[in-house]
Parts: structure tokens; C-alpha cells; sequence
């Protein structure tokens, strides 16, 4: 059946029904209903209803697929994006953890490499003082002896002109020699003889 043929059954009988339906008193000072406007409101609320499920739940239901689908997308992305930043947290403490372990390496390694060169810088002044003691000590050695050879050369000389004034000649020169060296043995024995008594 047609929706204009169903209106217009409905405005027949309301014409031959005498309007509608009295609902109180005799007087009609109550509420009246009138059966066909209840129908018409009825059936406009039901081809509405209709046009409104036809063409309009279509589009209403893709917004709402539309909606849900960006939701659930945002939702995956916010879930993405807290563990990529979960992950870059973890490679951020990764890489924290492994640069103060290369600091800790590099720093026990300098340590070490300075405790080497103060112990090599070390031992070198220690062979250079010992190398320059034992320098002075020769040295001092060789001067002492230089100048017991001096002093022995000017005793004898001394001890020549000593003697050759007491004997009242002079003295040849194979003589004087003969001379200054049995002087310095008895020097010498006399060295000898001391240094064993002390030592």
C-alpha cells in the first residue's frame, strides 16, 4: 500500500466519524483526541523514522566507523609512542650506563698510565742521583789524590832541599829520585799502617 493512499483513508474516516473521539464532559470543554491526526503524527513519525534508517543510517554509521577507526588509531598510536618512548628511555639509560663505563675505563686508564710515568720519571731521578753521587765520588776521589800527589811532590821537594841543605851538596838527579821514592814507600807504609789500625 501507498503512504498517500493510507493518509487518505485516514482523512475519509475521520470526515465520516464526525471529527473524533470526546473526552470528558458532554460541553467538549475537555481534551479531545482526534484520531486522525494521532494517525498522521503516527505515520510520520514512521516515514520519518524509515527515510531516517534508509538514508541517514549509511553515513551515520560510517561517521561512527570513521570515529571508532581514528579512536582505536589514536589508541594504537599513543600505545606506539609510549613504547618507542619506553625504548628510547631504555637505549637513553644504555647509553648512559655504557659512556660512564668508557669514562671509568678511560679515567682507570690514565691513572694507571700516570702512576707508570711517575714511577719511570721516578727511577730515572734515582739512577741520575746515583749516577752523579757516584760521579762526586770519583770525582772527590781523583781530586784527593791529585792533591796527595801534589802535597807528596812538594814534601818531597821539601825533604830534598831539607836534606841537601843539612848534608851541605847538592844532589844528582838519580840520587834525588832514589830519594823521593824511599821517602813515599815509608809515606805509604805509614798510610797503610794507619788505616789498618783503624779500620
Amino acid at each position: 500500500m501507498n503512504l498517500l493512499a493510507v493518509l487518505d483513508i485516514a482523512s475519509a474516516a475521520a470526515a465520516a466519524g464526525g471529527g473524533g473521539v470526546a473526552s470528558g464532559a458532554e460541553g467538549g470543554g475537555g481534551l479531545e483526541i482526534n484520531l486522525f491526526w494521532v494517525l498522521v503524527s503516527s505515520a510520520n513519525f514512521v516515514v520519518f523514522f524509515l527515510l531516517l534508517y534508509r538514508f541517514g543510517s549509511r553515513p551515520i554509521q560510517r561517521m561512527l566507523d570513521e570515529r571508532r577507526s581514528r579512536v582505536e588509531q589514536g589508541l594504537r598510536d599513543a600505545d606506539a609512542a609510549r613504547q618507542d618512548r619506553d625504548l628510547a628511555a631504555m637505549d637513553r639509560l644504555s647509553t648512559l650506563t655504557d659512556a660512564r663505563r668508557e669514562a671509568n675505563e678511560i679515567l682507570q686508564r690514565a691513572q694507571r698510565v700516570a702512576e707508570e710515568t711517575r714511577e719511570r720519571e721516578l727511577t730515572a731521578v734515582e739512577a741520575e742521583i746515583r749516577r752523579l753521587r757516584e760521579d762526586a765520588v770519583s770525582e772527590i776521589e781523583s781530586e784527593k789524590q791529585r792533591a796527595v800527589a801534589e802535597v807528596r811532590g812538594q814534601v818531597a821537594e821539601l825533604a830534598l832541599l831539607a836534606a841537601g841543605r843539612v848534608v851541605g851538596e847538592t844532589m844528582t838527579a838519580d840520587r834525588e829520585r832514589r830519594l823521593v821514592q824511599q821517602f813515599l814507600a815509608e809515606v805509604r807504609s805509614r798510610e797503610v799502617g794507619s788505616r789498618e789500625a783503624n779500620g
